[in-house]
């Protein structure tokens, strides 16, 4: 049996996207790493691994993979995540009645806000 032990972003800035996605996350970073990659983990133990490779690989969009984050109060997080330097990102063939709403980090990195509360 095998199981997702990590998600693996390419970054341009390490400590600035491991900044992000810590507090994004409440996820931290495990000691030892080098100066260019970092694997942060849940600080309850709980769910997969994220890690940052600090490597210049050019975006695509849409992206081949992103993460989807399930949240109770859907609009707090977003917030919370703009705040820390997400951004919205409009897209035209969003359904009105989507429980998702797209951002990106500071990088560009897209991924979803899912609404979990219903």
């Amino acid at each position: 049996m095998i199981r997702i032990g990590s998600v693996v972003i390419r970054v341009e800035d390490l400590a600035r996207q491991k900044a992000f996605w810590m507090a994004a996350l409440d996820y931290v970073d495990r000691e030892g790493d080098d100066d260019d990659f970092a694997l942060l983990k849940p600080r309850d133990g709980l769910g997969p691994n994220v890690s940052l490779d600090e490597h210049a690989a050019p975006a695509s969009l849409p992206p081949r993979i992103h993460l989807d984050l399930y949240a109770e109060d859907q609009e707090a997080e977003i917030e919370r995540l703009v705040s820390l330097g997400a951004r919205r990102v409009e897209w035209a063939k969003r359904p009105p009645d989507a429980d998702y709403v797209i951002l990106e980090d500071p990088e560009g990195n897209r991924f979803c806000v899912i609404d979990a509360s219903g």
